[in-house]
């Protein structure tokens, strides 16, 4: 009598997933579908527009095949990165960037070739990042002044000063933009510095919508920006902070002039 032979154990099926080619076909489909007009009284500028036949279709799409991915990557950034609000719970923020998503949703162009998951997936996390670092400069601004001196103490390593002029502020900002404009347009830079470079310049252009409200004084989460960063350059951040050696000259410099 032969004894049984043990089964053989095979790889396990790999999961399909959640977003694959079966939704990026139907976000094709989806964007085909009408046409985007400008509308100054709509949110975004613009307005999805066609007949009534292609709505119903829109509408069908996304709520059989892109809802539940969407809803899905959207989660799946937040806990990955901790893009955690400390002001919305998270069903909340999470509706909040899908909304926002839906709003972009017409800006993904299929005849680049690009994947719209990685696309749509980038335009969350700048969104989720940047409002974070919003929210950042807003919690801190209603801190008490001992609460505020204490920090300062504390996290010197952490945070960055922000002068308590506006005007001269703001004239600092632009001269350190147009300096690392400079450099980039004249130096002989590495590709680090040059994707670092633009970072900054992207930063300190937009540093109003970013830090949005009028309280001064304060400091500002470094960790928050260096993930911005990292998110804008694609580089870790070791690569980040060596190609901002020639960067801090430029601010030293300055503020040195000051």
């Amino acid at each position: 009598m032969s004894e049984e032979q043990p089964k053989k154990r095979g790889r396990k099926p790999k999961k399909k997933p959640y977003f694959g080619p079966e939704q990026e076909e139907a976000v094709v489909k989806y964007l085909s579908l009408g046409s985007i007009i400008e509308d100054p009284k709509a949110i975004d500028g613009v307005r999805w527009t066609g007949t009534t036949q292609e709505e119903i279709e829109r509408n069908r799409i996304y709520v059989k095949s892109l809802r539940a991915p969407l809803d899905k990557m959207i989660e799946s950034i937040i806990r990955t990165y901790k893009l955690y609000s400390k002001t919305m719970e998270f069903e909340d923020l999470h509706t909040d960037a899908l909304s926002f998503l839906m709003l972009k949703f017409y800006k993904f162009k299929p005849s680049k070739g690009k994947k719209s998951y990685s696309y749509y997936g980038t335009v969350c996390k700048h969104y989720l990042l940047g409002k974070l670092m919003k929210e950042d400069k807003k919690m801190k601004a209603l801190l008490p002044y001992e609460d505020i001196s204490s920090q300062l103490e504390d996290d010197e390593k952490l945070s960055y000063d922000i002068e308590t002029d506006d005007e001269a502020l703001a004239k600092f900002i632009i001269s350190i933009s147009e300096s690392i404009k400079k450099e980039l347009n004249e130096k002989l830079l590495s590709d680090n510095e040059i994707r670092v470079g633009k970072a900054l310049v992207h930063i300190l252009d937009n540093w109003e919508d970013l830090f949005d409200d009028d309280s001064t004084g304060k400091k500002y989460n470094k960790n928050l920006i260096l993930l911005y960063m990292r998110e804008i350059t694609s580089l870790n951040t070791k690569d980040i902070r060596n190609a901002m050696k020639r960067y801090k000259v430029i601010y030293t410099m300055l503020k040195d002039d000051l």
